[in-house]
Parts: C-alpha cells; sequence; structure tokens
C-alpha cells in the first residue's frame, strides 16, 4: 500500500515540475488594456461614417446658437422714419432727436425692432448696447455653469438637451416681453442657456473623433455657426417684425431636440471617465462596426494614467471591466496642477483678446450704411475660407505657429485700417482692411477651440473650455463699447489686441500629434515623459 500512494513514477514528477508554468498562461487570455486614441487608431477607426454622421448632427447646435447670438443685430436695429406730411419736420436730418412727437413715424410700423416699440433712441439709445451686453452677460455665466455639469452628471449630450430646451423656451417667451425690461431678463437667460451650447455641441462631436483627424474636424464645427448667420439673414428678412423674428429663430431647437438628438451618442470618454466602461465599450464596438472594422473581445478600455502604468496588472474580474468608480475634476485641479493652470491662464487671456476683435470688427457692419440683410450675410460667407485655409495649414504648421500667425495677421490689417481716413478711395480701404482683420481672426476663433481642448485632459476639458469661453464673452461685451469710440480708435484697440494675443500664444505648448489625455495624472504622467524624452 506504501508503495502505490508513494509513486515514483517521472510523469507525476513532470507534472508537479509542469504546473507552475501553467500560471503564467493566464496572460494570454488577459484583456488588451488601451486608450480611446489607441482603440480608435488600431481597432474602430478614427473618422468613418459613424463619426461622420455624430459629426454632422452634433455640429448643428451651432447653427442654433448663431440665431440666439446674432438674433440681435435684427430685432434691436433702428428702422427708417420719414416726417409726418405737413408738419415742418425736416426730412434731411440725420437723427430725430429735437423732432416733435408726432411729426415723424417709423416706416416699418413700431413693431419692426426694439427700437422702434420701446422708443429707444436719443437719450434712451444706451439700452440698446445694454441689452446686448446682459445677453453675453449671461452667455459667460452659462459657459462656465454648463462647461462643469457637461464634465459631471450631466455629461455633454445631457448638458446639450438642457440648453436646447431652455435655449426655445427663452427664445420663445421673449417675443412677448411687454417691457424693455423683461426683455432684458429674458435675454440674460437666453444667454445663459446659450452659452453652453457651442461648448457642449463641440466637445460632443470631437472628442469620439481620432487624434490625427481631430484637428481637422475641430476646426470645421464654426462653418455650422456660420451658416447659422447666414440663414438668420434669410430669416429676418421674411419676418421683419422682432416678435415674429424671435419665435422663428427659437423653433430650430425645438426641432432639434426632436428630430436631431435622438440620433446623437454621448461621449465614450465621459462613459469612461464616469467609470462606465461596459457603455463606453458597447459604443465602441458600435463605431467600429459602422465603420466597416472590427473590434476583438480581448480588447477593453482604460484611462491613460492606467496604461501608462508600468507595474505588474492584476486581471480584472468581469464585474470591474464593465464598471468603475467615476473620476471627476474641476477648475480646482486646473489650478493646483502647474502645468494646466499657466495653460488655463493663457487661453483666457488669448480667447478674450481674440473676441473682442472678432465680436468689434462683426459690430462695424452697421456702420456701413448699406443693406444690413446683405451686409451680414456677406460678412458670415467672407469668414469661411478663413475655416477652410487654417483647416489645411493645421496639421501641417501646428496649432501654435498658426494660433500666433492669424493674431498677427488680423492685427497688422486692423493697425492698417486705423491709418486710413473715411474719405474717398480710402474708406474702400479701410472697409478691406476690417474685412481681411475679421478673416484672420475668424480663423483664429476657430483654432482657439481645438487647441484649447486638446490642452486639458477629459476629467476638467469642459470645465476649462467654459473658463476661456466665459473670458469670450467678457470680449463680446466689451467690443460694442470699443465700436462706440468711433473714427480709427477701434482699429487702434483691435490691433492692439490681436498682437498681444499672439505675442501671448507663444508660451502655449505644441499639441500637434499630442494624445487627448483622459485624466490629470495621466496628462502629468505623459507631460514628464516627454521631457525626460
Amino acid at each position: 500500500m506504501a508503495d502505490t500512494t508513494a509513486s515514483s513514477d517521472p510523469r507525476d514528477v513532470n507534472s508537479e515540475l509542469r504546473l507552475p508554468l501553467l500560471e503564467p498562461g493566464k496572460k494570454s487570455s488577459e484583456p488588451e488594456k488601451l486608450c480611446i486614441d489607441e482603440m480608435l487608431r488600431t481597432y474602430c477607426g478614427e473618422f468613418g461614417w459613424w463619426q461622420l454622421k455624430h459629426f454632422v448632427l452634433t455640429s448643428l447646435a451651432w447653427a442654433l446658437e448663431a440665431f440666439h447670438t446674432m438674433v440681435m443685430i435684427f430685432a434691436d436695429r433702428e428702422p427708417g422714419w420719414r416726417c409726418v406730411s405737413g408738419s415742418g419736420c425736416d426730412a434731411t436730418a440725420k437723427t430725430v432727436c429735437g423732432f416733435e412727437p408726432g411729426t415723424w413715424e417709423w416706416t416699418g410700423g413700431s413693431s419692426s425692432s426694439t427700437i422702434s416699440e420701446w422708443g429707444l433712441v436719443c437719450g434712451y439709445k444706451y439700452r440698446v448696447g445694454l441689452a446686448q451686453a446682459f445677453f453675453f452677460g449671461g452667455c459667460m455665466i452659462g459657459a462656465g455653469v454648463f462647461g462643469h455639469l457637461s464634465d459631471s452628471k450631466l455629461g455633454r449630450k445631457g448638458s446639450l438637451t438642457v440648453v436646447c430646451i431652455l435655449n426655445a423656451l427663452f427664445g420663445c417667451l421673449t417675443a412677448f416681453s411687454p417691457n424693455y425690461w423683461t426683455y432684458v431678463l429674458l435675454r440674460i437667460l437666453t444667454g445663459f442657456s446659450t452659452g453652453g451650447v457651442g461648448l457642449c455641441a463641440f466637445v460632443l462631436a470631437t472628442e469620439p473623433v481620432g487624434p490625427t483627424k481631430r484637428g481637422t474636424a475641430g476646426m470645421s464645427t464654426f462653418y455650422f455657426f456660420s451658416t447659422g448667420i447666414a440663414l438668420l439673414s434669410g430669416i429676418a428678412y421674411i419676418f421683419q417684425s422682432w416678435r415674429t423674428l424671435y419665435i422663428a429663430s427659437s423653433i430650430p431647437s425645438l426641432l432639434f431636440l426632436v428630430i436631431v438628438l435622438p440620433f446623437i451618442s454621448e461621449s465614450p470618454r465621459w462613459y469612461l471617465v464616469r467609470g462606465k466602461i461596459k457603455e463606453a465599450m458597447t459604443l465602441m464596438h458600435n463605431i467600429a462596426k459602422t465603420n466597416g472594422k472590427h473590434l476583438p473581445d480581448g480588447v477593453v478600455l482604460a484611462l491613460d494614467e492606467e496604461t501608462n502604468k508600468d507595474s505588474n496588472y492584476e486581471q480584472p474580474c468581469k464585474e470591474q471591466l464593465e464598471t468603475k468608480e467615476a473620476i471627476s475634476g474641476s477648475l480646482i485641479d486646473v489650478v493646483q496642477s502647474p502645468i494646466t493652470r499657466t495653460r488655463l491662464v493663457l487661453a483666457v487671456a488669448i480667447n478674450f483678446l481674440c473676441s473682442v476683435v472678432y465680436y468689434g470688427l462683426s459690430l462695424n457692419v452697421v456702420n456701413l450704411e448699406t443693406n444690413l440683410y446683405l451686409n451680414v450675410l456677406l460678412n458670415a460667407v467672407a469668414e469661411m475660407p478663413a475655416f477652410t485655409i487654417t483647416a489645411v495649414l493645421l496639421d501641417k504648421f501646428g496649432r501654435k505657429p498658426l494660433a500666433i500667425g492669424t493674431l498677427w495677421f488680423s492685427g497688422f490689417f486692423c493697425f492698417l485700417g486705423s491709418l486710413m481716413t473715411s474719405v474717398g478711395i480710402w474708406k474702400i480701404v479701410r472697409m478691406a482692411c476690417g474685412i481681411l482683420g475679421i478673416f484672420g481672426m475668424a480663423g483664429t476663433y476657430n483654432l482657439l477651440f481645438i487647441y484649447t481642448a486638446e490642452l486639458f485632459p477629459t476629467v476638467v476639458r469642459n470645465a476649462a473650455l467654459g473658463c476661456a469661453t466665459q473670458a469670450a464673452q467678457m470680449g463680446a461685451i466689451l467690443a460694442p463699447f470699443v465700436v462706440v469710440l468711433g473714427g480709427g480708435l477701434p482699429f487702434v484697440v483691435f490691433g492692439m489686441c490681436g498682437t498681444l494675443g499672439g505675442m501671448l500664444a507663444f508660451y502655449l505648448p505644441e499639441t500637434l500629434h499630442k494624445p487627448l489625455y483622459d485624466t490629470m495624472g495621466g496628462m502629468e504622467d505623459g507631460e514628464s515623459d516627454c521631457r525626460v524624452v
């Protein structure tokens, strides 16, 4: 019996020796951990049919922002006037100030604009600019609020849904304003929701795009904004009353909610940082399938800081592959990190300066004394070549050189415009300088969205982008007051802003072909590796 229990069969010894060799075999069944950029590049496709459809549908929201922002040009315009027959009114006068009530009348009737309905002329003319400033103030607050909400529990799609609902509601209610101050309040509320539209749409549209295609895709979003302005010109031409114009420009937000939003997906990056691995993987499989590619079952998404770790990997259980603890961030994290703190300060300053020039030159359209509808249309069309050129050059020269070049291009022609007089041929030259100035700044404005988004990781991307957008709204608030200076002074201010913005851009890092980091730790590890190399 003893011999049978203590067998010395060499096969038994060999089997015992082979047992430890089975342990490494488990690694063959371990999932391959990839960050989203690498998974898109390797398995799903960087910009296939799925991304194209998602990008176009999401970017349509930019047209909605254009409607709610630029509607003030038409709703708050000063219509023409004429003298009442036999009243003794001077028809050659440039203003109605000093005329007795009843001696003149608005040519389009009192309902054509807010100015004609509430008498916002002469001593009350400042109220027009005040309402516009309050709108941009609402945009500034909304950009910060929805920038945070889209990074946290609401998500990108959820935040976009909320802002579209609020836009449609407040836009329609504005049409029923009984007095000026109610109108101002509703414009503030509309600005609050409008401030988050482009912000949420931009990030949602570009985050599922692969790294080598993201720059061109991001630069293409402003086509939708300019197209929205062009369409608004036609809408305003059809609906001459400011009340019906507000309703007509708000209805597209409702149509977007019902027709477009159901076909838009949440960002896989937001799913990942919120710990919803299962939802993120389901979406990545869908992207791969739609693009005609195959995502193997043995591949799993991971945060960049996890894929950068060199420590021994412990195989996660099934529950860990489907869900993780959510990772969140805020502007406090951005400020605490030396890397992102400097980037935030520079991005805020450059966005502010760019906005002063862009909106300031845009508002000069009303001073050309030609057809307002045609001027706005041509202004929108003139921006599009700038978007095309910057998109083509973006991946060739990089974000940083292009930002510096477009800012200085605009600044140069603004300075040149300040030297021109308003007499004869020089008046046309000054107008041409203004067009070239907005041409360059439109390219910068477009570039800054993709550049700013790439400077920060996913957990704080919308918060940082929202902060930069708030700075841009502050610039938009200041722009009308610069235009009031008149003469060549506005061009001097615009030229200084463009030049200073280009100088500040020198201190930003280049993000071309850099990974789109997910977490603060992942960015710090990645940037430190780059410095070591």
